[in-house]
């Protein structure tokens, strides 16, 4: 467990915040923080969602507690951080964990959809992270997640909001990591490759993206010019996720990094995460473009 500067606080069970806990990374996050005696809430937009774990964490008698919390609304961030407080008086570990993927090509997505993105993708992490902060300095300890992407370290095509949004929050950890090591708080960057979750359910294409399923077909080819290639990204979606690693390996790298005495910056997760950023490394601009237009837009 984390290191702190009292025999009796690093006996103390520790207390954890997990945003978008009803599925996927957020649902194994939770569980696995749980049964490994972390005292664990796990929040979510839909408490309709949230059966499954709750059934799950009677029936093992779990440390886990369920509340609502969409990290867009100012005042749900706070109840949620106050309902901690009063209920357990700190907060060793913060897990940014929801967030969605617009699609799309840049010209055919409005401003509103983008802004969107990132109150939820972005906006929404910092509005915690400012929330937690003050008790996290007044213990002088904590950890702080963010579930970033291989796609933050990586441009991709026709994603270019959700992508956008994966850099930010890339920049943001890596300068809020020097601002807060004196306080003891740990700014941890999640960088998961493709993940077999409820991504695909959840991901939302502009409303003015055509494909060539969806164009009129009296309109001319030189009027939909991204709509075969819209097309051939949304195709390779579906098969490509259901490949993906699962998400309970992002839970295991999570669990290890608020567990470690010297967690590091980043985690890369999953093989095709960890190729792909090593033929990053070693190819040009050019060369590494080849390779996305050839595999990321193949429809498999």
């Amino acid at each position: 467990m984390e290191n702190d500067n009292s025999d009796s606080r690093t006996k103390r069970r520790k207390i954890a915040l997990i945003t978008g806990s009803s599925s996927g990374i957020g649902f194994e996050t939770s569980l696995l923080l749980a049964r490994n005696g972390i005292y664990t809430y796990a929040t979510m937009r839909n408490l309709s969602k949230s059966q499954e774990i709750l059934d799950i964490t009677k029936k093992e008698c779990l440390p886990l507690k369920v509340l609502t919390l969409d990290v867009t609304d100012e005042k749900l961030i706070q109840k949620a951080i106050d309902m901690v407080m009063h209920e357990q008086n700190r907060i060793d570990i913060l897990v940014n964990n929801a967030g969605y993927s617009l699609v799309g090509a840049l010209e055919q997505i409005s401003m509103d959809e983008i802004k969107e993105e990132f109150e939820t993708n972005f906006f929404g992490i910092i509005k915690l992270i400012q929330k937690v902060l003050p008790q996290m300095r007044k213990q002088r300890s904590g950890r702080i997640i963010n579930i970033s992407s291989l796609a933050g370290r990586i441009g991709l095509p026709l994603v270019s909001a959700y992508v956008s949004s994966k850099f930010a929050l890339e920049g943001l950890s890596e300068s809020l990591k020097y601002e807060v090591q004196d306080f003891g708080i740990h700014v941890i960057l999640i960088e998961p490759g493709v993940i077999k979750t409820n991504f695909i359910k959840n991901l939302k294409i502009g409303k003015q993206v055509i494909t060539s399923e969806n164009g009129d077909g009296n309109t001319s080819s030189a009027d939909l010019p991204y709509a075969e290639i819209t097309q051939k990204r949304i195709s390779a979606f579906k098969p490509r996720f259901e490949k993906g690693s699962s998400p309970k390996e992002v839970a295991d790298t999570i669990l290890e990094a608020v567990t470690s005495d010297k967690p590091e910056f980043r985690y890369i997760v999953g093989e095709d995460a960890s190729k792909l950023m090593d033929i990053r490394k070693n190819t040009s601009d050019e060369e590494f473009g080849k390779i996305v237009m050839n595999s990321v837009l193949e429809a498999r």
